[in-house]
């Protein structure tokens, strides 16, 4: 089967570089291993697919702490902007922007964000084929071939766009790492980011717990501040887990760290102890853990008491100023000693992958093998939540798919 560009890999930088491609008159053939298209980007967001940040490539790349300035280029193609436009007024996809820019399809399914990608393949005129790509046949220096499910598909250009190792079960197992390798390419060890982490300390009580409006600080063995944020953060049988949790989760580096959490952000401890004195002033003969309940969700309130060494059935009234001390520093400074992060296949995304310096940033294309292309996760380029990674996915791709349809229609 012949082609002028292979995709390999029908996620979000898949189907957006096949689709670019086939606008510009390359006859495109995607090459996909599941059932379906998209089958990680329907889970992502919770199933309501953050799909990018609506701000400029500048906060962009503050918040890509892996391979920053290699996107520069990418992202001058193709920005936020150009995505919001895209899927808006292109494809008819309402969006709206909510906190920290976050922004979704109005409809909260991301299943509406596949489809419109699927529609916009299909009437570009990209050929999708069921087939797990198994190598990228290269002959003097230059892509000629792919192999897969019994056959193969010549073309001149290739798009290897595969995701990284996280969430295997949606067909991200690294197939892309080994095919690049074949062919001479540098892998940066991949490892897990964004990702719940696992705590020393037994948080099966509170497990399920959400806690909205906390701020997390993550500090090292020392002591010194390396994350701190304002959010959503959940409990789990494990440790901790939840939008605060892995972003804080790409600081983690070394063992020792710990995650402080002030349940009560907005108000300092001066405030707060007089807020608690006002409460205990208005039922001083309840049972100091009934009292708690109009400040702290009722999962939290044991674990708390526990930390500040309070017995919860003594009445209000009979709280010592010392004992109310510790229950100040046990809400605004509820610890957890990191143990470990969980493995990367629960990992929201992958860190490391192919060297962005075998990589040309202007078009993606390799420096080692020409009409080969990289987009997406694969590439070694990692950001925090909040809509990043997708837009370096779409960045990319579009990079990829122009300058791919480039060097073959107009060669």
């Amino acid at each position: 089967m012949n082609a002028d560009v292979i995709v390999i890999g029908g996620g979000a930088a898949g189907m957006t570089a096949a689709a670019t491609a086939a606008h510009l008159g390359a006859k495109v053939i995607c090459l996909e291993r599941n059932d379906k298209f998209g089958k990680k980007l329907n889970i992502t967001g919770k199933g309501r697919c953050n799909l990018t940040n609506n701000s400029d490539n500048d906060n962009i790349i503050k918040h890509v702490p892996t391979n920053a300035r290699f996107l520069y280029g990418a992202l001058a193609g193709f920005s936020a902007r150009d995505t919001m436009e895209y899927f808006e007024k292109t494809l008819g996809v309402p969006l709206k922007t909510e906190r920290g820019g976050r922004v979704f399809p109005v409809s909260d399914r991301a299943a509406d964000i596949t489809d419109a990608l699927c529609r916009d393949m299909r009437e570009a005129g990209v050929r999708t084929v069921k087939c797990r790509a198994e190598h990228i046949i290269a002959k003097n220096g230059a892509v000629s071939a792919v192999t897969g499910g019994g056959g193969s598909f010549y073309a001149p250009a290739v798009i290897l766009a595969t995701g990284g190792m996280s969430y295997p079960a949606t067909g991200s197992t690294g197939d892309g790492y080994r095919m690049a390798a074949e062919l001479g390419h540098e892998i940066i060890p991949p490892k897990p980011m964004l990702v719940p982490v696992e705590t020393r300390e037994d948080c099966s009580k509170t497990a399920g717990l959400t806690l909205k409006n906390v701020r997390l600080t993550l500090l090292s063995p020392v002591g010194k501040t390396l994350f701190c944020e304002q959010g959503e953060m959940l409990f789990t049988h494990f440790g901790a887990s939840g939008p605060l949790v892995l972003s804080a989760s790409a600081f983690i580096r070394e063992e020792g760290c710990k995650l402080s959490v002030d349940m009560k952000p907005a108000l300092d401890e001066k405030t707060l102890d007089a807020r608690i004195l006002r409460d205990f002033s208005a039922e001083p003969n309840r049972a100091l853990s009934n009292v708690l309940k109009k400040l702290l969700p009722q999962a939290m309130i044991h674990e708390i008491l526990s930390r500040a060494g309070i017995n919860g059935d003594i009445k209000a009234n009979s709280v010592t100023r010392e004992q109310r001390r510790g229950l100040l520093a046990a809400v605004k400074r509820f610890e957890l000693s990191v143990k470990a992060l969980r493995p990367i296949e629960e990992a929201v995304i992958t860190d490391g992958g192919i060297s962005v310096k075998q990589i040309d940033p202007k078009t993606m294309q390799s420096k080692l093998v020409k009409g080969l292309y990289f987009a997406g996760e694969i590439i070694d380029c990692a950001a925090y939540t909040g809509g990043y990674n997708l837009q370096i996915a779409f960045s990319t791709a579009r990079a990829a798919g122009k300058f791919a349809a480039r060097s073959t229609v107009f060669s």
